[in-house]
């Protein structure tokens, strides 16, 4: 037995879900309402005998697995690691040689606990640092306790021995980064410092940030733990963990510049703030936000550094799918200095957004001569690198459209000195167009079709509505295959256990199955037969329009033999649709 079915063996996916939704028994399942919607009659199932959920108001659904990747915005291996601490189970006896060890990490994981503990102690022992958090900052005793803020004694390795009489050795204090090796031996790496501990998205400190006291200037104003086997600045959220709930519930997050920022913001209810290493956001990043939310805000300052991160964070927010948007702070403010004169100019500024592009389209328009060659020159080698990294044509073309509208150049002109502009990576042409489908008709596409097959899969008498329907018809590739299982096995008996050709996609065949139980269980078969022909209907209907904006944005490009080609599809397609509605 693997990792992941040692863990599902021993927990039961109700119980681990319902930390997350309330669940009531209704019949052999449970039911809740959807924590990914704003639903006031439950439609979130739970099925404890196949081990799986589906949420009908979203369509989404899985094993214990993916409802803990959805919620609590992980990869796979984050999910692993949550469920196997839940379910007792060492994941380094399912490991082979090479690597750090589990155990190792445990180790790691706990000094830096004790380190964050040792720095809340120091502080509350420390006037200045105190005064500097509680009077200052004005961060209360609740919020210094909810982001364990702390100072570290300046006198050189007080951390170090205090860990060493603890029991920790002194090659994993290294290995977190809390000393280093001088000629004198091992000292505390940060010294006469406010600490700012860093968690992960569970809450587990992996690091610190380190700010210099008030009036000190004898070195950096900020220090960050170094890399090391748990903490990566590159992939690392600031405040995620306690963000989380809050970015779900608003459907987007804010990125600030400092982590205390999003402290002072936290401490006045805005809760779904976090911030980055610096600017230099990362896809990694960018990607465990989209989990939670697809829309996000930079609240990052209004200067060069400003808008360099926001020409690097449009392609990366392109590519993995964000609505990226900016919020304009007053010159020379953070959000900080706006919470302290008044948390609704904070509040005010977040909702006050502009889309990325155009934000950074119009502040260096302001700072160019647009009525000069020049002027439109240096615009377009600002903005041209950054839209030539942009993965979605459609999207490329929106922004070549608005620098033409902008700065009064020709379309055709910027479509050729991009295409030419050596600073703007090439892109490989493709073989078609991808036109990305319309999300609500993809998801309304996905329910009709898994609706369909349930009824196949669970009343063979429904098979023979699967005829006329191709592989291709599917908007998945689970459905597909299931289509295909189907149509080759119109006998097949619904024995899943027995079924090998469906192991590869068990879980969506029982999402289907307990669709089928929810929504037709004690339905008249005669019923049922005119419900399989029109989800076959529509299926098909879905498919044509899908089909269609393909072969349009096809077209554009088309000539000759291909155009005629694709016209003649066009035409096929019509008469598909006139055949089903006949």
């Amino acid at each position: 037995m693997d990792a992941v079915q040692e863990v599902k063996a021993r927990l039961s996916i109700e119980d681990v879900l319902s930390e997350y939704v309330q669940l009531k028994r209704a019949g052999r399942n449970f039911k809740g309402l959807s924590p990914f919607s704003n639903e006031k009659t439950p439609s979130f199932v739970v099925s404890p005998e196949k081990q799986i959920w589906h949420d009908f108001s979203s369509g989404r659904g899985g094993d214990v697995f993916t409802f803990v990747m959805e919620v609590e915005g992980v990869d796979f291996k984050g999910a692993l690691e949550l469920l196997a601490r839940k379910a007792g189970v060492e994941l380094e006896e399912f490991k082979g040689s090479g690597g750090t060890s589990k155990i190792d990490k445990e180790k790691l994981y706990s000094a830096l606990e004790l380190a964050a503990k040792f720095y809340q102690v120091q502080l509350k022992g420390n006037k200045e640092a105190w005064e500097y958090v509680a009077q200052t900052r004005k961060f209360s005793k609740e919020t210094i306790l909810d982001f364990q803020l702390g100072y570290s004694p300046n006198n050189g390795k007080a951390l170090t021995d205090f860990l060493v009489k603890k029991g920790v050795d002194l090659s994993i204090i290294r290995a977190v980064g809390l000393c280093i090796t001088r000629h004198q031996g091992d000292v505390d790496m940060f010294r006469g410092r406010i600490m700012v501990p860093l968690s992960d998205g569970f809450g587990r400190v992996v690091g610190f940030t380190a700010r210099q006291m008030p009036g000190d200037d004898s070195g950096p104003k900020y220090i960050n733990t170094p890399s090391t086997p748990l903490y990566d600045k590159s992939r690392h959220v600031y405040g995620l963990h306690l963000a989380k709930k809050a970015i779900r519930d608003s459907g987007f997050s804010v990125i600030v510049e400092g982590n205390l920022d999003v402290i002072a913001s936290h401490q006045v209810g805005v809760a779904n703030v976090v911030a980055t290493a610096g600017t230099a956001m990362t896809e990694y990043q960018l990607k465990s936000l989209s989990r939670l939310a697809g829309n996000v805000r930079l609240a990052f300052d209004q200067d060069q550094a400003g808008l360099a991160a926001a020409e690097r964070a449009i392609p990366i927010a392109s590519k993995v799918g964000l609505n990226l948007q900016i919020i304009t702070i007053p010159s020379g403010k953070d959000p900080d200095e706006l919470i302290q004169k008044d948390p609704k100019l904070w509040e005010e500024a977040i909702d006050k957004t502009q889309a990325a592009f155009d934000w950074l389209l119009n502040r260096y328009a302001s700072k160019l001569d647009l009525s000069s060659a020049h002027g439109k020159r240096t615009l377009s080698e600002v903005l041209l690198p950054v839209v030539g990294q942009v993965t979605d044509k459609i999207e490329q073309d929106h922004y070549l459209g608005q620098i033409s509208e902008v700065a009064g150049i020709n379309g055709d002109a910027l479509r050729e000195k991009m295409s030419d502009t050596s600073s703007v990576p090439k892109r490989l042409k493709k073989p078609k167009n991808q036109i990305a489908p319309d999300p609500v008709t993809n998801l309304e596409w996905q329910r009709t079709a898994d609706r369909l097959l349930s009824l196949a899969l669970m009343l063979p008498g429904t098979r023979a509505y699967l005829d006329v329907l191709g592989p291709e018809m599917m908007p998945s590739n689970d459905s597909r295959e299931l289509l295909i299982f189907l149509k080759e096995n119109r006998d097949f008996d619904g024995d899943l256990k027995a079924a090998t050709a469906l192991r590869p996609m068990l879980d969506y065949v029982k999402i289907v199955s307990l669709q089928f139980e929810e929504l037709y269980g004690n339905v008249d078969t005669l019923e049922l037969q005119f419900e399989a022909a029109r989800l076959r209907a529509k299926t098909i209907e879905y498919f044509v329009k899908h089909s269609k904006k393909q072969i349009t944005a096809d077209l554009a490009d088309a000539s000759g033999p291909a155009e005629k080609k694709l016209l003649e599809r066009a035409r096929d397609l019509d008469a598909l649709l006139n055949k089903i509605k006949d």
